[in-house]
């Protein structure tokens, strides 16, 4: 009579370790819930624009650092977007 009441016990990690597997690989995978972007998204392509543009010519390796770049002013690199209705 004992062994049928520890049986349930053995099986419950396994079936438990397996259910909990696929519960968390339906939460983060969400197949049901994930559209086809392929067929579903409509992009309409639009021409290229812009020009090629020679600006300058650097040869070789003396210069270390590019004129005007702007690497220790952070602030100015990444600006908030403002405007809209925000």
């Amino acid at each position: 009579m004992s062994d049928d009441s520890g049986l349930w016990l053995l099986l419950a990690g396994p079936a438990g370790g397996t259910a909990l597997y696929w519960a968390l690989y339906r939460y983060y995978r969400n197949t049901d819930k994930s559209h086809a972007f392929e067929r579903e998204t409509k992009i309409e392509a639009k021409p290229v624009t812009g020009s090629d543009r020679k600006v300058d010519e650097v040869t070789g390796t003396r210069e270390t650092r590019i004129r005007g770049d702007n690497v220790r002013e952070y602030r100015k690199r990444v600006e908030r977007i403002r405007g809209g209705s925000g």
